[in-house]
């Protein structure tokens, strides 16, 4: 059994990666047990440097704000603002601040300029994206960057009479911010205004302006770029979905935040789909959001369950969506120790690698009616892999001990 496991195990490169699957993927999903380890980052960005040298891939979208990200794939392709701008007011939930995110954005750009400083061709730039809303576990962000932008895009190139509304009338209906982000309304469903009868006008005209964009995208792809019009498209989606998540937090029924869950994910899904469009990308958030399994997670109220944007993604795309989940062994510095032997984990920490790539149907097989324990984790802010969806995933990364930053 053990000489069947470690066949199973390869050094983690992107060969190594490319090989488990059939064909290269137009997404390829590296997934993360916990947030906020940057020896998890800095394996990722190995992972996309070989990626971008040897398989052609050009997009990288991590788990973060898709409005915000615009100014980090600016600085990428470009040079738009200084490092330290975008590296502070380009990511959400606080990923700024990690080493790894800046050293990844500082060789973007430093990928991106030749060394005659002429830049490389549009299509061989990298680029960057965020694939989450402009959301936070505290709440959501107003819906006014995303209409006020798609409206404004529309208002420059079509007649105003086309036009569902004015830009007046946006304002007026949207108030003041504060409205829309206030943390409270995370648990207290009665102060969220997602049901008042501004937002709920305010849905209607979003609908309008995505729907005017889509018949008139002939027009608009002659008189614009298409990377305009793949923006505007952007701040469509985020405005429709960010309008849906606020009403489903003015919901006080028990199914709650299964909702605003699935709402967060069918937004990660959709911006996925559109970057599937532009080529072949690494895709990397937490694992719950990239299985191709329903997800679940305990939360205040109780258990929620969902259907990620990895299970949306792979339902649309098929054998053109890999998902590779990572696993821990120790985070020490989180109280998690040395794993269960009988654990999945447990099995992994005793390979001689501190570092592999793992079949992951290979193993399912190897293993066969010898199913792992589940491993329980004393840390809340890690999640063990189900043993049970092993053979879901396209193969695991593991690593066996998470050094302190």
């Amino acid at each position: 059994m053990a000489t069947d496991i470690r066949d199973t195990a390869h050094a983690v490169e992107a060969a190594a990666v490319m090989g488990l699957l059939p064909a290269r993927p137009r997404l390829l999903a590296l997934g993360e047990p916990t947030h906020g380890e940057d020896a998890l980052l800095d394996l990722r960005n190995e992972l996309f440097r070989q990626l971008v040298e040897q398989e052609g891939y050009r997009t990288i979208a991590i788990e973060s704000d898709c409005l915000a990200a615009l100014a980090v794939d600016d600085y990428v392709t470009s040079g738009t603002g200084t490092l330290d701008e975008v590296v502070e007011h380009g990511f959400s939930h606080g990923w700024g601040a990690s080493a790894a995110n800046r050293d990844l954005v500082r060789w973007m750009r430093a990928h991106n300029v030749r060394v005659d400083n002429d830049g490389r061709p549009a299509s061989e730039r990298l680029r960057f994206a965020g694939l989450d809303g402009p959301l936070e576990i505290t709440g959501a962000a107003s819906p006014r960057q995303a209409l006020t932008a798609l409206h404004g895009y529309l208002a420059a190139r079509l007649d105003a009479d086309l036009l569902p509304c004015t830009a007046e009338t946006l304002d007026r209906l949207l108030g003041a911010d504060d409205r829309w982000t206030d943390p409270a309304a995370m648990t207290d469903p009665a102060r969220s205004v997602g049901r008042s009868a501004e937002a709920g006008e305010l849905r209607l005209l979003a609908d309008d302006l995505v729907a005017l964009l889509d018949e008139r995208t002939p027009q608009l792809l002659e008189e614009t770029s298409r990377e305009e019009w793949d923006r505007a498209r952007l701040y469509g989606r985020t405005a429709i979905g960010l309008l849906r998540y606020h009403h489903r937090m003015a919901d006080a029924s028990p199914a709650r935040m299964s909702r605003l869950c699935a709402v967060r994910d069918a937004m990660m899904a959709h911006n996925l789909l559109a970057l599937a469009e532009r080529g072949p990308a690494l895709v990397h958030a937490h694992n719950s959001h990239l299985q191709r399994a329903k997800s679940s997670m305990r939360m205040w109220q109780g258990p929620v369950e969902w259907w990620s944007a990895g299970a949306i993604v792979s339902a649309r795309l098929g054998g053109e969506y890999a998902f590779v989940a990572t696993a821990l062994g120790t985070i020490r510095h989180r109280g998690v120790d040395t794993p269960p032997p009988d654990t999945l984990e447990g099995l992994l920490y005793a390979l001689p690698e501190e570092r592999c790539v793992v079949d992951a149907r290979r193993l399912a097989a190897a293993l066969g009616d010898t199913r792992p324990a589940p491993r329980v984790s004393p840390w809340f802010g890690y999640a063990p892999l189900d043993p049970a969806r092993l053979a879901d995933s396209d193969g695991i990364v593991f690593v066996g001990d998470v050094p302190q930053d």
